[in-house]
């Protein structure tokens, strides 16, 4: 949809004129009256509708008449049954906007199931807009627009994030928490069914929502990946966004190869996020604390190395520096001017470099913070202390001249009221965390969004080369799918086909020893397993031996191949995932890939600045680069193989997988020495 289309459809939602309360009811305690009651804070005109009631309107059609036709919003506190033809009486009266917060649709089953289908056939003949069902509603702090159930919401004050949670009650407990944390919410979410309205939809109208400064991300299921990718790209590139994606426990199985079994829901969904800009966390704890670092000033990625930390305590100092070392956040060292300047403002025995220990604060912090801010290393400045009678923390970054110029985050610790004092004191100019742990999320958040900043273009893949695309229809064994990465550029080892022992035996003296000599048939993809694979095969004895061994696994032709040099074995796969479309995943491979799973994941096309720095993303990525004496992986080699391997995968829409595993990190370059390509059942 249009994105002018789209704000248009959504102000009916976010920004009504006037508001219908479907289902109001004057007894206290239900649904209907809460909701009543909480939407009666907003500027808009709020209108009960229940046929039951004489003291309310009859119909949407009376209450569109009453508002004077300027009534976009309608509020559904009815049963399910009773909600499609009250939308369809909506959409009639020119209402534009539904919220539905009733469950039992299909979720629910039986009689659910068609209550669903009959509010779909609404929607699609309307063209009436629908938020859930089965959620707990959303507001919009700064307007006082409360369309929600959940008790004290109104009590929200207005902020900077703005939520979009898969569920009501997590968009709510993490508005609370925001609120707490002193960042606040500007709108909060709860998609609930989505059966209309969903993230992607909300999170495009945040984009140019001016009270969002940052985006608070929830995720559960991904209906769309495409749709979603799509989304927070435009988002990113305008704001920040911080995603927790839920489900890592849920493994789903994909057989038939690594690279689906490897290539989860969860860690899929989190890398292509990542990938199109967003800033990932492991829980709603950090996805508060990022959500608020976030809403301060953006920081430009192509200034300073990373974040300084300035803290009066060297205990909590050294957990947060800590905490920031395992993120891979480079604490940077300052220069020697900035150094000679703490010198001369802090006592002897207080640590000069970075992290800056102060001791107690006193009368010179502004001008210690001012110090800080202004080295050309740092990027974004980090504020730690234990509530202080002697110095007022916001005061002294007032008096620094710090705000504006850099990022700056602060995490204070203490009694409750002061804490809360430090807070009202900073406004909404700093967020203000607690916890040595909250200040390392908050400035890790920071320094990922400048990486991601920096990559925002990566789906943007440059022109790719004219590719060759698969022919025929499979399933291809192993040879076969070894000639196809031979004509793509792909460097496979010499190898023999071989239809008898006759054949093997005559192959042992063309190709150089050793060989490897293996069951070759396309519907066994685990060979080793099976006994199906024997190495360092030179003589014509060990030959017969080999033969003999891979008859009793099944064997009726051979591929009898010279060995690859020793080196790091890498998986590389491309499949079609079912919700995201291709996709590539990286990792270590033969066996490794599966004790290990340390892989990364990206969207295809995938541009070549994103693939070169994908080893940076593996836990073990030291293996690749010369450890020990290991030959090391050129990252533009990488790059070339992806780029062709990729450009004919995307060419041949019959391929659903291909698989390299092992790709050998050699002395000589990379080799593929075991390749699997899958076809689409239905196409063969």
């Amino acid at each position: 949809m249009a994105e002018a289309a789209l704000r248009a459809e959504l102000d009916a939602l976010f920004t009504p004129r006037g508001i219908a309360v479907i289902g109001a009811s004057p007894k206290p305690g239900k649904l209907g009256q809460v909701m009543f009651s909480s939407l009666g804070r907003s500027s808009a005109n709020v209108f009960p509708v229940n046929g039951k009631s004489p003291d309310m309107y009859a119909t949407p059609e009376e209450a569109v008449e009453a508002a004077g036709g300027e009534l976009d919003l309608a509020v559904l506190c009815i049963p399910a049954a009773a909600t499609a033809q009250a939308l369809a009486d909506c959409a009639e009266a020119g209402i534009g906007a539904a919220l539905v917060c009733a469950g039992g649709f299909a979720e629910a089953g039986g009689p659910g199931t068609d209550y669903q289908r009959d509010v779909e056939k609404v929607l699609a003949q309307t063209g009436i807009r629908l938020l859930g069902p089965n959620t707990s509603g959303f507001f919009r702090t700064a307007e006082e627009l409360f369309a929600s159930f959940v008790p004290g919401v109104a009590s929200l004050r207005p902020g900077k994030v703005g939520v979009v949670a898969a569920s009501g009650g997590v968009n709510h407990a993490l508005a609370f928490q925001l609120d707490a944390a002193g960042a606040g919410v500007s709108t909060g979410v709860g998609i609930g069914g989505g059966l209309d309205i969903t993230a992607p939809d909300v999170l495009e109208f945040l984009a140019e929502d001016p009270d969002t400064a940052a985006v608070a991300l929830h995720i559960e299921t991904v209906p769309d990946g495409p749709r979603l990718l799509e989304a927070v790209e435009h988002l990113a590139s305008r704001k920040p966004v911080a995603a927790l994606v839920v489900g890592k426990s849920d493994i789903e199985e994909f057989a038939q190869s690594h690279t689906g079994s490897l290539a989860t829901s969860w860690a899929t969904t989190r890398a292509l996020l990542e990938q199109v800009g967003a800033v990932l966390v492991n829980d709603e704890r950090e996805l508060v604390n990022a959500a608020s670092a976030l809403t301060v000033q953006r920081r430009d990625y192509s200034s300073g190395r990373g974040p300084a930390l300035v803290t009066g305590q060297a205990g909590p100092g050294m957990l947060i520096a800590d905490e920031l070392g395992n993120r891979g956040v480079e604490l940077p060292p300052l220069s020697g001017q900035t150094r000679e300047r703490l010198g001369s403002l802090l006592p002897p025995m207080t640590f000069l470099g970075n992290p800056v220990d102060t001791g107690r604060p006193g009368p010179e912090y502004p001008e210690i913070l001012r110090a800080v801010g202004a080295d050309p290393q740092v990027s974004a400045v980090g504020v730690y202390g234990i509530t202080e009678p002697v110095v007022s923390l916001p005061a002294a970054l007032e008096q620094s001249g710090l705000l504006g110029q850099k990022p700056v985050v602060i995490a204070v610790d203490g009694p409750q009221e002061d804490m809360n004092r430090v807070r009202e004191e900073t406004g909404s100019a700093v967020p203000v965390l607690q916890g040595p742990g909250a200040l390392a999320q908050g400035l890790a958040a920071l320094d990922s969004d400048v990486h991601r900043q920096a990559f925002r273009n990566a789906r943007e893949a440059e022109q790719l080369p004219s590719a060759v695309s698969l022919s025929g229809t499979g399933p291809w064994h192993e040879a076969a799918a070894k000639t196809f990465l031979d004509s793509i550029g792909l460097r496979t080892p010499a190898r023999v086909v071989c239809t008898d022992e006759a054949e093997a035996r005559a192959a042992l003296t063309t190709l150089r020893p050793p060989v490897a000599i293996k069951l070759l048939d396309a519907a066994v993809i685990h060979k080793t397993e099976l006994g199906g694979v024997q190495l360092g095969i030179r003589t014509p004895e060990e030959m017969d031996s080999a033969l003999q061994n891979l008859r009793r696994a099944g064997a009726r032709e051979f591929l009898v191949e010279e060995m690859a040099p020793s080196g790091t074995d890498l998986l590389l796969g491309l499949r079609r995932d079912p919700v995201f479309g291709p996709i590539l995943v990286f990792g270590l491979g033969g066996l490794e890939a599966e004790v290990k799973e340390d892989v990364a994941i990206c969207a295809l096309p995938a541009s070549p600045q994103w693939v070169e720095q994908m080893p940076e993303r593996l836990q073990h990525r030291q293996l690749l680069s010369g450890f020990r004496g290991r030959p090391r992986l050129e990252p533009q080699e990488l790059v070339r193989a992806v780029t062709a391997l990729s450009s004919a995968f995307l060419e041949s829409p019959l391929i659903i997988d291909i698989e390299i595993n092992p790709l050998r990190v050699t002395s000589e370059g990379l080799v593929a020495l075991d390749a699997v390509i899958t076809t689409r059942e239905e196409d063969r």
